[in-house]
């Protein structure tokens, strides 16, 4: 298996420019976000499974899940949460751990937004890498990109888990409260300690 380093943090932190710089130094991307789009997308691997928990009302007219409609209604019912996360972390977890094993970078950098919560994934990964900012910048950061009210965004938030459980899973932290320039002099430092590391596992 290559090293793996699991990339996560908050909504709004930063973690889409991270990997981003960590992939144009040639680790390759796992992204758990980007396979949850693929599997929702038109003729994708869960809308038969979206449809038949929630109806013909979690499916937009192009054939993908309508992500706004089930966002809504899994904030306000956790057991529709639950159940939503039931059809989609199993698919999520097999693609991820395919494209991982099939990886040719030097290293890996899988993504997943809820690492923490799961200590699946903790057991997968060599390294936690949390990127981190204040919460007032992660929710300036999303109202500003995603056209969500301030009170969507700080129920987002709340929902995740809490900034100080993040870092206490750290084994690295890139401070991303500053400018991108400063997020990419941090990724590339950790670029050079995991290559070490890749070398000698």
């Amino acid at each position: 298996m290559p090293f793996v380093i699991g990339l996560t943090g908050g909504i709004g932190s930063g973690k889409s420019a991270a990997a981003d710089e960590f992939a144009r130094l040639g680790a390759t991307l796992v992204d758990t976000d980007a396979i949850a789009h693929a599997l929702t997308a038109p003729g994708g691997a869960a809308i038969d499974a979206v449809r038949t928990l929630f109806g013909d009302s979690a499916i937009d007219a192009s054939g993908a899940m309508d992500r706004a409609w089930v966002r809504a209604r899994v904030f306000a019912d956790p057991d529709a949460r639950r159940r939503l996360e039931a059809v989609l972390h199993p698919l999520i977890r097999r693609e991820s751990s395919a494209r991982v094993r099939a990886a040719p970078g030097p290293y890996v950098v899988l993504v997943v937004p809820l690492l923490v919560e799961s200590q699946d994934y903790r057991a997968r990964v060599d390294r936690v890498l949390v990127v981190d900012c204040p919460v007032e910048l992660q929710v300036a950061r999303v109202c500003a990109r995603s056209g969500l009210s301030e009170e969507e965004v700080r129920r987002i938030i709340t929902a995740q888990v809490s900034r100080e459980a993040r870092l206490a899973a750290a084994d690295d932290v890139i401070d991303n409260s500053g400018t991108l320039e400063a997020l990419r002099s941090q990724v590339q430092q950790l670029h050079t300690q995991y290559l070490v590391r890749a070398a000698s596992a």
